[in-house]
């Protein structure tokens, strides 16, 4: 199983793929996060890549966050594996130009649309960065 995030200033996405299913999806404060990282499940945390502009404070908040959740892992012996955005739009869409609607719609496309509260589909419930943290579950899953 994996563990996708993507973390936040303040906020991250977690969503945990078996490869097959959705188990859980949620957005939690960032504080709640270490008290979710399962045994059974490698992390998979999207990182900070450099693209030569200026950042600003929520970016090292960011990157704080990610530095806690890894060291979290480590303690507790949970695998955790690093992954750049640019890893995550090569995979799913083999462009560097693509923006997360395109990722979104490569996933409804792989996995069918979101569906309705009557009539959910796989996908059925996810937001937001929600849709970020499945799309690095599932590349990390692909590629193991």
């Amino acid at each position: 199983m994996i563990l996708g995030i993507d973390p936040g200033p303040k906020q991250s996405a977690l969503v945990y793929w078996t490869g097959s299913e959705i188990l859980k999806a949620v957005i939690l404060p960032n504080p709640e996060v270490p008290f979710s990282l399962a045994h059974n499940a490698t992390v998979a945390c999207e990182h900070l890549q450099c693209f030569g502009m200026a950042v600003g404070k929520e970016v090292f908040e960011t990157a704080y966050w990610i530095g806690e959740y890894r060291a979290v892992c480590r303690a507790n012996k949970i695998g955790f594996i690093p992954v750049y955005r640019s890893e995550v739009k090569m995979h799913f869409c083999q462009s560097m130009r693509a923006k997360d609607s395109n990722i979104s719609q490569a996933l409804r496309d792989r996995f069918g649309e979101k569906g309705t509260k009557k009539n959910p589909g796989l996908t059925y419930g996810l937001k937001a960065d929600l849709w970020s943290a499945f799309a690095i579950a599932v590349m990390t899953f692909d590629k193991q």
